[in-house]
């Protein structure tokens, strides 16, 4: 679904409405606290004074419960001041932005008020876009290690965990799909790790000549290349797709981003390793609306808590 398709579909409050109910409720509208499928419609004027747009809301009928609810009470969308015809164009518009979107551009095309308003916007989508789990790579994986920033200089005012190392291992085939992470250290305990967290044992591991990788062979069918020798390609032994990847991540961050902090990089990377795995899905729109109804709300105190520099 384009953006002409989802401005058409989705102009008016109602339509946006209607939508997330069926999404949420597709057997008929039930309580998100007790289950009781007994509710009540209660009815609210539209005021201009206060520019409140916001669908039905219902009340459970369950004598024990009384809970009043809407189709976004304990989603991404929970208590959010923005007509849902603006949240659906911002989805639109992350989910086709193969490098990404900045908050002010979101701004800027969605008419939004303040720029903290819309960067809260994208992080609660991107939020959505997180995988929380998912089934382990098999046949050929390649494997790589980086790190995200500019060149660490110890004059400037920034620590040296600002400059964070990331791994990300990529499924050749037709999955073709990727999963990066964090990383606290680059070491062989780290690296070797997460190759047996997420890898098959029949998995055939691609790597590059990091001394980290050294003791893969013993727990997985492991070759390498060594770029220090300037050998990229030995027969079908390479790391080009994962390396590939990380040039469009880093080339996102640079030109839509500029540059993001440490406390937030996980985020743009699930962002951004969601929207390559489902670039074939001509549905990526709904499927994303249909996982903001099942996400958590995220609160923006949340969002701009310190992080624990450790971390």
């Amino acid at each position: 679904m384009n953006l002409i398709d989802v401005n058409e579909k989705f102009k008016t409050e109602e339509s946006c409405w209607n939508y997330l109910e069926q999404m949420r409720w597709p057997d008929g509208i039930r309580c998100g606290t007790c289950g009781n499928a007994e509710v009540s419609t209660i009815n609210r004027k539209v005021s201009k004074e206060t520019d409140n747009k916001r669908g039905k809301l219902y009340q459970c009928l369950e004598d024990s419960c009384q809970q009043q609810f809407s189709a976004t009470s304990g989603t991404i969308f929970h208590d959010s001041h923005l007509p849902l015809t603006k949240w659906f164009m911002a989805v639109a518009l992350i989910a086709d932005a193969k490098k990404g979107i900045s908050a002010k551009q979101l701004q800027r095309h969605l008419g939004i008020g303040s720029y903290k308003t819309a960067w809260y916007l994208a992080h609660r989508i991107r939020k959505s876009m997180e995988e929380t789990e998912g089934s382990l790579f098999t046949g050929t994986v390649e494997v790589d290690e980086t790190y995200i920033g500019g060149k660490f200089d110890k004059r400037r005012k920034r620590a040296r965990y600002e400059k964070p190392a990331v791994v990300g291992l990529i499924e050749r085939g037709d999955s073709g799909r990727v999963r990066t992470m964090r990383l606290n250290t680059v070491s062989k305990a780290t690296l070797v790790g997460t190759i047996l967290k997420h890898t098959d044992e029949i998995a055939h591991i691609m790597t590059d000549e990091h001394a980290g990788y050294k003791s893969v062979g013993k727990v997985r069918k492991h070759d390498s290349v060594n770029h220090i020798k300037e050998e990229w390609v030995r027969g079908n032994v390479h790391t080009n797709s994962i390396e590939n990847y990380w040039s469009l991540f880093k080339r996102g961050l640079i030109g839509s981003f500029h540059q993001v902090s440490v406390k937030h990089l996980e985020r743009y990377m699930a962002e951004f390793d969601y929207r390559f795995n489902n670039r074939k899905d001509v549905d990526i729109f709904i499927k994303t609306i249909a996982r903001m109804c099942n996400v958590t709300p995220m609160q923006y105190s949340q969002l701009t808590a310190d992080r624990d520099p450790a971390l």
